[in-house]
């Protein structure tokens, strides 16, 4: 987190009652409610071993929609609100999930010039490599739980885990284990 900009920031739990507040736990997603998908997200990222930032993200990443689940808890048009909540950082990481374009991003992300393309304003920019990282990360933990969840048919499962073995620089090791985990079971590896 940066000094001074996120020092405000509420804690896990104090976000999940926020979450509550915006109705997430009535919401259903593949394996239960929202409220729950977003748990498990955050879970697996604490159990990678990521910064507190990047598991607020996690516990908010579906806060504005995403490009595979169109229910918003929030409005991009109103961003502070979300920032007070779990600072501007994972506010920040929350907004490049929800924004992005997967057709036009995911396939370039582990490319040196991969660049986020964002759905809501049709641009596309060049990403270093940490926001590059903090994608991939949050989109393994997303997917992989809709994986474990959800009914995918093996060649929706087979495309997502082919990918995620091509972001394998951008992933942190647990993470990349856990991927290699899903394809072992998938009798992928």
């Amino acid at each position: 987190m940066t000094a001074g900009r996120d020092d405000h920031v509420n804690g896990e739990a104090e976000a999940t009652e926020w979450l509550r507040a915006k109705r997430a736990d009535l919401i259903q997603h593949p394996g239960g409610t929202l409220l729950e998908h977003l748990h498990r997200v955050h879970g697996l990222l604490d159990a990678w071993g990521a910064r507190r930032t990047l598991r607020l993200a996690g516990l908010c990443h579906a806060f504005y929609g995403t490009d595979g689940f169109p229910v918003a808890l929030g409005s991009v048009h109103r961003r502070e609100e979300l920032s007070v909540a779990i600072g501007t950082d994972a506010e920040d990481l929350v907004y490049m999930y929800a924004s992005c374009d997967r057709a036009r991003t995911y396939p370039a992300l582990h490319r040196p010039d991969g660049a986020i393309a964002d759905r809501f304003t049709g641009t596309s920019s060049p990403a270093p490599p940490g926001r590059r990282r903090d994608l991939a990360e949050l989109t393994v933990a997303n997917e992989l739980d809709v994986v474990r969840t959800a009914n995918l048919d093996r060649s929706q499962i087979t495309g997502l885990l082919d990918l995620f073995v091509t972001w394998k620089s951008l992933l942190s090791a647990p993470a990349f284990h856990a991927v290699e985990d899903a394809r072992r079971s998938m009798r992928l590896a």
